[in-house]
């Protein structure tokens, strides 16, 4: 597996190099990543080879949660090509398997593979309510809207037990912070009481995630998440609610799925959706290989093709991280897609600019003592 920055780095999608991590369909039902390659900090590098030895029956991995104790839960960026300069994760990991998230090598980190391991052996930070309630609280701190699931999603499954995000939002509306959510499940309108009562106070805005229309192909790209229909659902029933409404059709793979781009911004605007965005498809660090493996297995007839394009918005890169064109590319195919995007959003009536939230309200909630300091 190719190694190196990753900045400008030119990589080649997978030729084989993903066999001797790759893991046997029985043990990997239910997921996204084909093989479990070992993290590019790793020393040294696992392969499985046939020894002669019938193989043993493998069962399906199950998700494992690991308690992560973080020292601080906002973490702070300088990218001049996002809209925010802090965010919150909750979760390191995400158990919806995505096939193409850009945030698969950040677990080779705390010394996991980007593959399988990302969405089965998953950490929770439990303190995450508490270290924001302390850093909001921080005499020098000055508010500004905080992103919440950027890398990975707040509403994973998992959230369903541990209920962290839900403890950070109750936070936020406490001290009146303002908020923009990313995620593609439906899971979120188990809070849309917190929602609505932030978005009647200009505080919120969400952003949910709908890659395709077709079930099929999104059960073998992001299996764990909800059906297309449960996030179109979501987008109504939190727009119904007050709470406006973003949808990101990201990200968009070259004769994958760029083809339904029209069709998702009109099911989306007709659920109430008020703006738009996407985002091309970005393949960092192992995450070439990991893509190229599951092309080979989903949809090999096509595997050229679509490095073949991406490479061409790439500069001739698999890809190329800087800043201006991460997110889009650049050159014909990238600017097809941005005019088809900009044709579909003035024709169906979305927004061009975006809805920003207040810092207005911000404010530090007494705590138990604090009259004393008036004596």
């Amino acid at each position: 597996m190719a190694r190196g920055s990753g900045v400008g780095e030119e990589r080649t999608p997978s030729r084989g190099r993903m066999e001797g991590a790759r893991i046997a369909p029985e043990a990997r039902r239910g997921r996204g990543a084909t093989a479990n390659p070992d993290g590019r900090f790793e020393a040294t590098r696992r392969e499985g080879f046939d020894d002669g030895w019938p193989e043993e029956a493998a069962g399906a991995r199950r998700t494992d949660v690991t308690p992560e104790r973080a020292r601080h839960i906002i973490t702070r960026n300088a990218s001049p090509d996002i809209s925010f300069d802090r965010s919150i994760n909750p979760y390191r990991g995400c158990e919806h398997g995505c096939i193409y998230c850009f945030a698969r090598p950040n677990h080779g980190y705390v010394g996991l593979s980007p593959g399988l391991d990302f969405e089965t052996r998953l950490f929770a930070k439990p303190d995450a309510a508490a270290l924001l309630e302390r850093e909001l609280s921080a005499p020098g701190y000055r508010p500004r809207t905080i992103a919440l699931g950027t890398a990975t999603d707040p509403y994973q499954p998992i959230e369903r037990s541990h209920g962290l995000t839900r403890s950070v939002l109750e936070v936020l509306a406490r001290f009146r912070h303002p908020v923009g959510i990313v995620t593609k499940s439906n899971l979120i309108l188990r809070d849309r009481d917190l929602l609505a009562a932030m978005a009647a106070q200009d505080l919120v805005k969400v952003a949910i995630s709908v890659t395709t229309l077709d079930p099929d192909l999104a059960r073998r790209m992001e299996p764990r998440a909800p059906h297309p229909r449960k996030r179109l659902e979501a987008i109504r029933a939190l727009s119904e609610a007050g709470v406006p409404v973003m949808v990101l059709t990201a990200p968009v793979i070259p004769s994958l799925n760029d083809h339904e781009i029209e069709a998702i911004l009109e099911a989306a605007r007709a659920a109430g959706a008020r703006e738009a965005g996407y985002v091309l498809l970005r393949l960092p660090h192992e995450l070439d290989d990991l893509v190229g493996d599951w092309f080979t297995e989903h949809y090999p007839g096509r595997k050229a093709h679509v490095f073949s394009l991406l490479s061409g918005a790439r500069g001739g890169k698999t890809y190329d991280a800087a800043f201006g064109t991460r997110m889009i590319g650049q050159g014909p195919y990238a600017d097809l897609i941005r005019s088809r995007f900009a044709l579909a959003k003035r024709r169906l009536g979305y927004s061009d600019e975006p809805l920003r939230q207040t810092t207005a309200l911000f404010r530090r909630p007494e705590a138990a003592g604090d009259q004393l300091a008036l004596f």
